[in-house]
């Protein structure tokens, strides 16, 4: 066998042996460039390039080309810029103030497709921000809750799936689950709390959509009163009266870490919930609006952008907050 001459000078992207060819025969390229995820490369002969060769030639390449784009995502992510930015006015993220000692950023996959994004707090068991962009339609409340497989690990699913599913279908035990992340048993028997969505699912327009928000990873415990009382409020009625007249609206909604937990010390109770939003408005005009609530009282405070960023750069301490690009006003 014959070492590829690819890549002399640097490490091959992926081991591939040249078999020796003989005389009249020539390398299958196609082969050569998909070692790794198919054969190893194949010699032919010249003439058989022709007539039946060619039509499963196409076919590989087309699998190629799929198997590419799907290797080229992955649900847990180095950064929101290089996988799903989509989601963010300008395709810019909320700077580094943010981030918590033990993040993980998490590209929403729910059917194999990506609905939001999500900076979640290992540490605390909660998420620190999602965001996405608000498309409300008609639609029923979607049932039952999901979980991130690949906060155990990159070798588990890239979507979210229901933990009955990881424990008999991949033979996840829910020990190894728990070390990860949230999960059911946490939010069982709650006194005065309940399952807070940060993304809320009436913000969505399709099952799919809506269904994308019911992972824990989104969820935090959220006072009782104030989840079906003056937070519902903000999310069914002020923001239908902010975004009238709104062309996109990108909204990035978060929880502040506090002093107490719930599941015996596993799963932090933020002190704080806000909610920011910048909207764009024909091709030069920008709107920004906040709020924020304490997690123990039933009403909520409505800001500027600047107002909210200057109260979560103190709540949080660790520089100047920052949640949208500098193109969204802050007064």
């Amino acid at each position: 066998m014959i070492k590829s001459p690819l890549n002399n000078n640097r490490k091959p992207f992926f081991p591939v042996e040249f078999p020796v060819c003989q005389k009249g025969q020539i390398y299958n390229w196609v082969y050569i460039a998909v070692g790794l995820l198919r054969d190893q490369p194949t010699c032919f002969s010249r003439e058989k390039r022709d007539g039946a060769v060619q039509l499963p030639v196409l076919r590989l390449c087309f699998r190629v080309w799929a198997s590419c784009l799907w290797l080229g995502h992955s649900e847990l992510v180095t950064s929101f810029e290089s996988s799903c930015p989509q989601f963010f006015f300008r395709e810019i993220p909320p700077n580094e103030a943010l981030e918590p000692e033990n993040p993980a950023w998490i590209c929403q996959r729910y059917k194999n497709q990506y609905f939001f994004a999500t900076l979640y707090d290992r540490q605390e068991r909660i998420p620190v921000y999602s965001a996405y962009i608000y498309e409300p339609g008609p639609g029923k409340r979607p049932k039952g809750w999901l979980v991130e497989p690949q906060l155990m690990g990159p070798t588990y699913p890239k979507t979210m799936e229901k933990e009955w599913t990881l424990i008999n279908h991949y033979k996840v035990s829910l020990e190894k689950l728990r070390e990860s992340q949230a999960v059911l048993q946490d939010y069982k028997n709650l006194t005065g709390l309940n399952r807070g969505h940060l993304n809320p699912n009436g913000h969505h327009h399709s099952y799919a959509s809506r269904m994308a928000t019911f992972t824990l990873t989104n969820i935090v415990p959220q006072d009782e009163k104030l989840n079906g009382g003056a937070w519902n409020n903000y999310e069914q009625q002020t923001m239908i009266r902010k975004t009238q007249g709104c062309n996109t609206t990108y909204v990035v909604v978060g929880a502040v870490p506090g002093n107490n937990y719930i599941a015996k010390g596993r799963v932090n109770k933020p002190s704080y919930l806000w909610s920011s939003a910048c909207c764009v408005v024909g091709n030069n005009h920008r709107k920004a609006w906040a709020v924020i609530a304490e997690n123990d009282q039933n009403e909520v405070q409505l800001l500027t952008l600047g107002e909210l960023e200057d109260m979560l750069t103190q709540l949080y301490g660790r520089g100047q907050v920052l949640l949208f690009d500098s193109e969204c006003p802050r007064e």
